[in-house]
């Protein structure tokens, strides 16, 4: 018998969780649900490009995803909207406008969205990059000879910075923390990177936050909380994102920075409901404790892990983190995690030009990191996944 599988959200995640459900097998009834801003049928674009290449020429577009023909070759049905309330008991999900779509087995794929403190709002000339829409605005904000200050200096704000950068723009980043990207790749070699940036031309304010943004209708300035004050034009928020769960706040699931799922991203204590992409929490096996990645390539990966899930193939999601940047004329790639505490040991080049650097702690291998030195870093990914020792990734 046919179930009626509901995927609630239209971008990557959903997206490829419909693909990888028809390319495993399934026969299901599928329906997609999609609330893209600024689009005529909900469907998003692929948001790597959007702070590459995308926002640098605007000859380049964002076609989406997948395409309503697409889709009808996939036999899935695609509902222009966004959700606003789950039931559980009636099995059902509550559309904005009060239509419902009934399922027997929920997907949940409402990813991420920007995040925003109080006094630092998108307004008139303060922006996020989310969508295709934010990079359109954005670019047509940023004249040539202009300025911009991008609050926020993890992967997107220092990405974000660069492009604008190499359009032209007087580029100020603005970070609480001492160097860019410390979160991702550590305090040794976000400074590295953090000194690449400054020797680019880039203006770094590090060590500092925003006290405000000066200017209702036409930004002036922003604010800093050591008193200095940055003349601008337009402000670029890179505040890192949030779960999209408001509207789950009262179905029952446990919600803690995401939706709370097992190693297979079942939602706990809900049947037949998975969460896939930004907004799945779920127990890593590889780490033992709950982790929420936001990466491109885990909303690939989570899509397979559950559509197998679906399709009689028990499967944990245990995949090997990797995320990538361009930015400062190359590609910089970090496979697992860096943390703060671990050694970090140079295998090829140096930091201040293309590298390869492993980092490792606990007699393991935790990370491997590489600037435009792909091929080079690519034996680190099955080392990384073997759960390979320090010594063996030294050897």
């Amino acid at each position: 018998m046919k179930k009626r599988i509901l995927v609630v959200g239209a971008s990557l995640a959903g997206v490829r969780t419909v693909q990888a459900l028809r390319r495993s097998g399934s026969a299901d009834e599928i329906v997609l649900v999609g609330g893209e801003p600024g689009t005529s049928d909900g469907l998003a674009s692929d948001r790597p490009p959007l702070s590459k290449k995308f926002l640098f020429d605007a000859a380049v577009t964002a076609p989406p995803l997948v395409t309503p023909a697409q889709l009808d070759e996939l036999d899935t049905r695609l509902v222009h909207g966004h959700a606003t309330d789950l039931d559980l008991d009636r099995r059902h999900v509550v559309l904005h406008g009060g239509g419902t779509e009934p399922f027997d087995t929920l997907v949940i794929a409402t990813g991420s969205s920007p995040r925003t403190v109080p006094g630092l709002e998108p307004r008139p000339g303060v922006h996020v990059l989310r969508s295709a829409a934010d990079a359109t605005a954005i670019r047509a904000a940023c004249p040539g000879d202009g300025s911009v200050v991008v609050v926020g200096g993890g992967f997107i704000g220092a990405e974000v910075a660069w492009t604008l950068h190499t359009l032209g723009a007087a580029a100020t980043v603005v970070e609480p923390l001492p160097t860019l990207m410390v979160r991702g790749l550590g305090p040794r070699i976000g400074e590295a990177l953090t000194r690449r940036h400054l020797a680019a031309g880039i203006n770094l304010r590090m060590g500092v936050g925003v006290a405000g943004i000066d200017g209702e209708e036409q930004v002036r300035g922003v604010q800093l909380t050591d008193g200095s004050y940055l003349p601008t034009d337009v402000v670029v928020l890179g505040l890192g994102t949030v779960p999209e769960t408001n509207w789950l706040v009262d179905s029952g699931l446990d919600l803690r920075d995401g939706v709370v799922c097992d190693q297979q991203l079942t939602a706990l204590g809900a049947e037949d409901v998975y969460a896939v992409g930004d907004v799945a929490r779920w127990r890593h096996p590889r780490y033992g404790e709950d982790v929420r990645v936001e990466h491109w390539t885990n909303a690939v990966e989570s899509a397979s892990v559950v559509a197998a899930n679906l399709t009689g193939t028990p499967t944990v999601h245990d995949s090997v983190p990797y995320v990538w940047t361009d930015q400062l004329g190359g590609r910089l790639q970090v496979l697992g995690r860096v943390r703060p505490q671990d050694e970090v040991h140079m295998i090829e080049g140096d930091l201040n030009d293309k590298f390869v650097a492993v980092t490792g702690g606990d007699g393991g291998l935790q990370s491997a990191v590489g600037f435009s030195m792909a091929r080079p870093l690519i034996r680190f990914r099955q080392l990384l996944a073997a759960g390979a020792t320090w010594e063996e990734a030294l050897a």
